[in-house]
């Protein structure tokens, strides 16, 4: 019990301490919604073939509730999945296929990393105390991770990597949204695996 609790201030103490992605992963919205992000956008086919590619130095990528589905009290069901995208001022709708969005700068390492992973690890642990450290450090300090990114019908479509990684829902139905050293990923019905980079080491 005595560990539990010093595991738990400890976390705690890294919370408070470390630059919180968590507040910056906030703040990079705000400032979506103002100004947007200097990003790119691209879709896929299922092969993983690219169907269309926009760039722009204001893009704003959000869900279009009017598709969201809500119950009698007012309160979302289901989440939109069509995305109401600005470019520049210019609006793009966009739903279905796979989409990555991110900003300039993330570079796609997709031809640097092997297309499949095999791991071996036989290391002993404590899960549920592994989930606990993982959660906390995942909104305050990241941590080292390669992300491998498919099709919906799993051919190798992209890959990112950085030394202060952290992941985060969104109000998009079927999408993730990535912190990378930084910069902003959003993963759209698309399939993916996030390790640690130690485990591919």
């Amino acid at each position: 019990m005595r560990n539990l609790l010093k595991i738990l201030i400890v976390a705690t103490l890294v919370f408070v301490l470390s630059a919180c992605n968590l507040i910056e992963f906030g703040l990079g919205n705000l400032k979506e919604e103002l100004v947007g992000r200097d990003m790119l956008i691209q879709t896929y086919d299922e092969d993983s073939q690219l169907i269309d590619r926009v760039q722009g130095k204001s893009i704003s990528v959000n869900a279009d509730g009017e598709f969201a589905i809500k119950d009698s009290e007012g309160k979302t069901v289901e989440k939109s999945s069509v995305l109401n995208i600005t470019v520049g001022g210019k609006q793009m709708l966009h739903v279905g296929s796979s989409l990555l969005s991110y900003e300039t700068g993330l570079q796609n390492l997709f031809d640097e990393y092997s297309q499949k992973v095999d791991i071996t690890n036989f290391d002993r642990s404590v899960p549920f105390l592994n989930r606990l450290v993982n959660d906390l450090q995942n909104l305050t300090s990241g941590k080292s991770k390669i992300v491998l990114i498919r099709s919906q019908s799993g051919q190798p479509l992209a890959t990112f990597a950085g030394n202060d990684v952290s992941y985060f829902s969104t109000d998009i139905d079927k999408s993730t949204a990535l912190l990378i050293d930084g910069k902003f990923l959003l993963i759209y019905r698309c399939d993916y695996s996030i390790y640690d980079t130690e485990l591919l080491q």
